[in-house]
Parts: C-alpha cells; sequence; structure tokens
C-alpha cells in the first residue's frame, strides 16, 4: 500500500479523498493556487504545494506543474478528483512514465472512454444501444449548424472532454446552435484545454439514470446499483438520489450487467460510471462512461456501504476486489442535494464573497455499515444519517475562478419518504451567510409534488420553474406554525428587553400577551399564553398552537416544537420582527401591538429605483465581449454582452427593443453585482 498520496484537485473533493486517506493511515499532498492558499482542503492535508496562479489553466490543469508537485512531494500515487485532470490521458501517461501510480483507470481505458466520441463508437460496436447523434470533430458553428438540422432539433452541444454540465448546450434553432457551438468550444477550453465538441439528438422526457461499475486489474467487475440524477439545471446535476424510484429489479440488473460488460471490454480498473437516458418504458441508451468519481458518489456509499475512494486507491495498488457482485445489497435510500455558490433569483447566476456565515447540519454515524464485503447489522428502524462532503469554511472566500460548488449535503433513510423528510430538517438548518446560493430553491424541490412523487424527468427544473425560482409561497397551515413561534418568540425578545432597560418589575405585564403576526400579506391575531414549558398561542378564530424551544434572542437557528411536530427556522432580526426562511420561503415576520399593526396598514410601500433602462451585470464576472454599440438599436431577445464567471460563460440579451445610449465596460473588464454595463435612450 501507498504511503503518500497526493491530491490533483482541490475543493471538496480534495477533502473527501484526505479524510479516505486518513482512515487508510496514508499520508497526504494538496496542491494549491494563489486563490486557494487558504483552502479547507490545503489545511487538512499533510503536506501542499503552491502550483500557480488562481486560474484553473495555470495552474490545476497545467499537467508539468502537478508532475512537479509530485516530485517535490514524493508522492507514490495520485488521486485526480473530478474535473480538471481526472480523465486526461496525457496526465495518466505522464504518471505512469514517472512510475507514480495513478488512481484511476489504465491509458487506454481513458483514451476509449473518458472521450465521449470515442466512448460512442466503441459502445455502438459492441451493439450497446446510443441515442443519435454525430461523432465526428466539428469545424466550425456553419457545420454545427448543418449537421443539427440533419439529425434534426433539438440538439445537444456536448464537449468531448467535458463533464459537469461544462461545455454543454441544448440548440433548438439555427440560431441556438451557432451560438451555442461556440460558446461550448470557449468553455471546453478554458475548463479542459480540448476545446472538441460533438451533437447529439436530444431526447426529450428522459430520465438520466447512471450505473455505478467498480473493477480491479484482476478481471473482477461488479455494480453497486445506480443513481437517479434527473434534477438537472443547465445540465448540471443538483439533486441525486439512490436507487432510482423509478427503476425495478429487472431494469437495474440489465443496466448493471450492460455496463460492466462495457467496462471490462475496455479493460477498466477503478471506480467509473456508465450514464444512460431512460424513457418512460424503461428503455435505457448508453449516454457516455465517466472514467473517474462521480460528485455524487455519497449515495452510492449510504446504501452500499462500500467506501468507493477506498476502493480505488487499493485497486490502483494492485489489490483485488474484496467484494463480489453477491455481497452488493442496497439498504435504504440515500438523497444528495448540491449546495452551490448561485443565487436562484437571479436565475442561478454565480455568487461569490465571503462566507460570513457557514454552518451546516451536524453529522450523524447512523445508517447501514459494510465492514469486507459483510453487512454489520440493520440500521434501527426509524434511524437517519446526515452527511455533509464540502470544502470551505466560515471566514472563507468564494472563488470566481472554480466550480460554485460548495457543498454536498446527504441524507439517508430507511425509506425515500424518511430520506426526503431527513433532507428537508437538514437543509433547514444549514446556516449560510454572505453570499447567494441555492438552499430555498432545493427546499422547494424536496417538497414538490413530482419530486416527492418520483415523477420527474430532467426537464422538471425548466418546466416547473419556467419563469425562474422566486421564492415559495406557503400554505396557511405552515404560515401558522411560523406565526405562532415567531409570536412565541417575541414575546421571549421583548421581556429580556424590559430587563436590559430595568423600567419595570413585572416584565410580563409590560410586554403584554395579544399581537398581530403579518407574514406573506397575511394578519394573524394570536394571544400568547406562557408558562415554564412553552407557550400555548391561540388564534383569533379559536385554534391554538402549543410551541417549545430553548431559543434566546440573537440566536440565529431556531429549533421548535409546535404540536408535537419540529420545525427550524433561520432568525434574522429586522425592525418590528424577524426574517425568517425556512422550507425554500425567505419571509419578513412582523410581530406589533394591535394598535401598531393598524397604523402600519397606512403606511405607504417603499418603491425600488428604476432600472428598466439600464444592462445591469447580475453576478461578478469578467467581460469576454460586448455585442453591440452606442447608437445601435436593439431587438427584444438580442445577445448584448458574455460575461464569465466560475467557469460558465453568460449571454445577456435585450429584455425589450431600445437604442443603446451609452458602454460602461469592454472586453476583460471585472465587474461586481449590479455594475452598469449598457445604459438605453
Amino acid at each position: 500500500m501507498f504511503n503518500k498520496i497526493l491530491i490533483a484537485n482541490r475543493g471538496e473533493i480534495a477533502c473527501r479523498v484526505i479524510k479516505t486517506a486518513r482512515k487508510m493511515g496514508i499520508g497526504t499532498v494538496a496542491i494549491y493556487s494563489d486563490a486557494d492558499k487558504n483552502a479547507l482542503h490545503v489545511s487538512m492535508a499533510d503536506e501542499a504545494v503552491h502550483i500557480g496562479p488562481p486560474p484553473a489553466n495555470q495552474s490545476y490543469i497545467v499537467i508539468d506543474k502537478v508532475m512537479d508537485a509530485i516530485r517535490q512531494s514524493g508522492a507514490q500515487a495520485v488521486h485526480p478528483g473530478y474535473g480538471f485532470l481526472s480523465e486526461n490521458s496525457k496526465f495518466a501517461e505522464a504518471l505512469e512514465a514517472e512510475g507514480v501510480a495513478f488512481v484511476g483507470p489504465p491509458v487506454g481505458a481513458i483514451e476509449s472512454m473518458g472521450d465521449k466520441i470515442t466512448s460512442k463508437k466503441i459502445a455502438q460496436e459492441a451493439g450497446v444501444s446510443t441515442v443519435p447523434g454525430y461523432m465526428g470533430l466539428i469545424e466550425d458553428a456553419d457545420e454545427a449548424v448543418r449537421i443539427s438540422n440533419d439529425i434534426g432539433y433539438p440538439v445537444m452541444i456536448k464537449a468531448s472532454a467535458g463533464g459537469g454540465g461544462k461545455g454543454m448546450r441544448i440548440a433548438w434553432s439555427d440560431e441556438e446552435a451557432r451560438e451555442g457551438f461556440q460558446s461550448s468550444k470557449n468553455e471546453a477550453a478554458n475548463s479542459f484545454g480540448d476545446d472538441r465538441i460533438f451533437i447529439e439528438k436530444f431526447v426529450t422526457q428522459p430520465r438520466h439514470i447512471e450505473i455505478q461499475v467498480l473493477c480491479d486489474s484482476h478481471g473482477n467487475g461488479i455494480y453497486l446499483g445506480e443513481r437517479e440524477c434527473s434534477i438537472q439545471r443547465r445540465n448540471q446535476k443538483v439533486v441525486e438520489e439512490a436507487p432510482s424510484p423509478f427503476l425495478d429489479p429487472e431494469t437495474r440488473k440489465a443496466m448493471g450487467e450492460q455496463a460492466v460488460a462495457l467496462a471490462k471490454a475496455v479493460n477498466y480498473a477503478s471506480a467509473g460510471t456508465v450514464e444512460f437516458i431512460v424513457d418512460g418504458d424503461k428503455n435505457f441508451y448508453f449516454l457516455e462512461m465517466n472514467t473517474r468519481l462521480q460528485v455524487e458518489h455519497p449515495v452510492t456509499e449510504l446504501i452500499t456501504g462500500v467506501d468507493l475512494v477506498e476502493q480505488m486507491i487499493r485497486v490502483a495498488a494492485g489489490e483485488k476486489l474484496s467484494i463480489t457482485q453477491d455481497d452488493v445489497t442496497l439498504t435504504g435510500w440515500a438523497i444528495e442535494n448540491r449546495l452551490y455558490a448561485e443565487d436562484p433569483y437571479r436565475n442561478f447566476l454565480p455568487s461569490i464573497g465571503r462566507l460570513t456565515r457557514y454552518r451546516p447540519p451536524q453529522e450523524t454515524a447512523a445508517g447501514p455499515l459494510l465492514v469486507n464485503g459483510k453487512w454489520q447489522g440493520e440500521a434501527p428502524e426509524g434511524e437517519t444519517a446526515v452527511r455533509n462532503d464540502t470544502g470551505v469554511y466560515e471566514g472563507g472566500e468564494i472563488s470566481m475562478y472554480y466550480d460554485p460548488m460548495i457543498a454536498k449535503l446527504c441524507t439517508w433513510a430507511p425509506t425515500r419518504e424518511k430520506a426526503i423528510e431527513a433532507m428537508r430538517v437538514a437543509l433547514d438548518s444549514f446556516e449560510v451567510e454572505g453570499i447567494g446560493h441555492n438552499l430555498p430553491f432545493l427546499s422547494a424541490v424536496m417538497d414538490h409534488p413530482k419530486f416527492v412523487s418520483g415523477d420527474m424527468t430532467t426537464a422538471f427544473i425548466a418546466e416547473e420553474y419556467p419563469d425562474g425560482f422566486e421564492g415559495v409561497t406557503l400554505p396557511e397551515v405552515d404560515l401558522r406554525r411560523i406565526a405562532a413561534s415567531c409570536a412565541a418568540m417575541h414575546r421571549v425578545a421583548e421581556i429580556r428587553r424590559t430587563r436590559v432597560s430595568g423600567r419595570m418589575d413585572n416584565h410580563e405585564r409590560k410586554v403584554g400577551k395579544r399581537w398581530v403576526v403579518t407574514l406573506q400579506g397575511q394578519d394573524f391575531a394570536v394571544q400568547v399564553n406562557a408558562d415554564k414549558e412553552g407557550s400555548t398561542v391561540k388564534f383569533d378564530d379559536g385554534s391554538s398552537l402549543r410551541v417549545a424551544s430553548d431559543w434566546t434572542p440573537g440566536d440565529q437557528l431556531a429549533v421548535l416544537d409546535v404540536d408535537g411536530s419540529p420545525l427550524v427556522l433561520k432568525i434574522g432580526k429586522i425592525s418590528g420582527g424577524f426574517r425568517v426562511r425556512n422550507r425554500g420561503a425567505d419571509l419578513k415576520v412582523h410581530v406589533r401591538r394591535p394598535r401598531q399593526a393598524e397604523l402600519a396598514k397606512l403606511m405607504p410601500e417603499k418603491l425600488p429605483p428604476d432600472t428598466s433602462k439600464m444592462l445591469l451585470c447580475p453576478m461578478p464576472g469578467l467581460v469576454v465581449k460586448i455585442d453591440v454599440e452606442v447608437g445601435q438599436e436593439v431587438q427584444e431577445g438580442q445577445a448584448l454582452c458574455t460575461i464569465e464567471a466560475m467557469k460558465m460563460e453568460n449571454i445577456l440579451r435585450a429584455e425589450k427593443r431600445g437604442v443603446v445610449a451609452k458602454v460602461n465596460a469592454g472586453p476583460g473588464d471585472s465587474l461586481a453585482v449590479d455594475d452598469v454595463i449598457i445604459e438605453f435612450e
């Protein structure tokens, strides 16, 4: 076994690999750019080597620099994580030439299956059903348009060396095919150093289901069930679960056996994933093979008990698999939510800045356990597990140079229903401040009827949120629970305030019992009757709720019991009440005396400033190009400029017809949120 492993990656996956290496007694080496000198993976590793400037194409994906770090550290093996150099055959060849083990598949397997074009050709030759498409190299946008017409719209334009949603576009017309080809090509070059593009038919109403395979260099191969990855945004997975709520045992077995056969055909050795598109009749079509560890691997680990990183390291060290197909049992259900530094209220555009508060929910060790391929008993009924794979910390910076994912929150439970409920509570308990993030959206998905029923496709987000995410409107039953809780908390805060002032001995009488709670446009007149165990909050219709909590003023997380059911609220102080976040809703909750509530209704509403004649930068980023000039008339939907942030190009378009009066930025300029890029007459 190795004594020292270098992790050729950053962020949460580097931290994840370090944890397993530490468990195995293996020393670790981190690499880092200027932007990552204070990153979590650097402090977790036993050693760290600096490799260059912040842009990945000047540091993390420069093979020579990574090789220098390996020589400096004396590492015997390299784990590439995912992204960056994980599927780069030249990197694997360089390691082989240096006599350093690659914790991944052989060079031949990477070349055969890591390249999307080559893998499809091999799959076709092996008789595997594939999606119609053009596998040859595409020279320019004109050829992309011609090929797209031959295949028939809609089409998927994809980077050959791509992954993680980078370098991918869906085109429904010639214009979108032309734009998508160039953007995909640019993103592919920046993210992977390989700008080759291919095009395939975009299958409507699909489910994205992938099979986890694990092979050694002795001819052994197994599959560890499937993962449902249909909840995607911009072709990037957001929510994953294992197993899939859609598959039956027969289809799972057929997909698994086909995946292993494909892996063995290229002498695969390591962990890998075979991705399929599955239609409503459970027909499945080979999509691609990822010759690396997947982002969503934790859900497979939670339902099988297999540490995939450990298995990868052991295979790289030449060991045989200690697990056979008969040892693989799927126990319970696991769900993963990806926490992104993206603002859902700004169409999920990237957000950067300092994490002024970062408090994940408490991780728990409950759940299934597998040791040497044998189950160690059963998890207690009703017990759940929480796991959070992360690469950031409170006070750290979210950089514009890298992928916006900052954590993967996972829950496990004996059933899917219980795993979803555990995830709801975990999301409500996750405190993140200082940046825009997608926690509200993830909470909304967990409550969405289509997700709860398991009836979703890869078009879920586009179909259910066609105008973007605008927050959640809570039903009245939830509003009453929050109103009662806020009334009880406000009473506690008011008592504390009067005690601090020292103006009266009878604090209870000073505070009073009757209040009007206003939230989401509704008023609830309540009476709060408190005792040592909690408060009974009575509504004006005669109903009441019992609220108990140890919340104290200043706490930013309130864990309450409302009529015997748990309620977790993220709390912020505003004038006359609280900012409350729960289940995807972001509420201003005002708690006033009855007379104050009457007067508040007479106050005029403050109107936002008029920015209708300005193009504001929706995210921090770099200007790639400006498509218009002063005096030019633009039409609704016309491209105005392109902004690059977190390895993604974003085309900003005109919302209405107008004439350009002033252009305030040019290519190469660095912009902040709401900077004025273009002004209109």
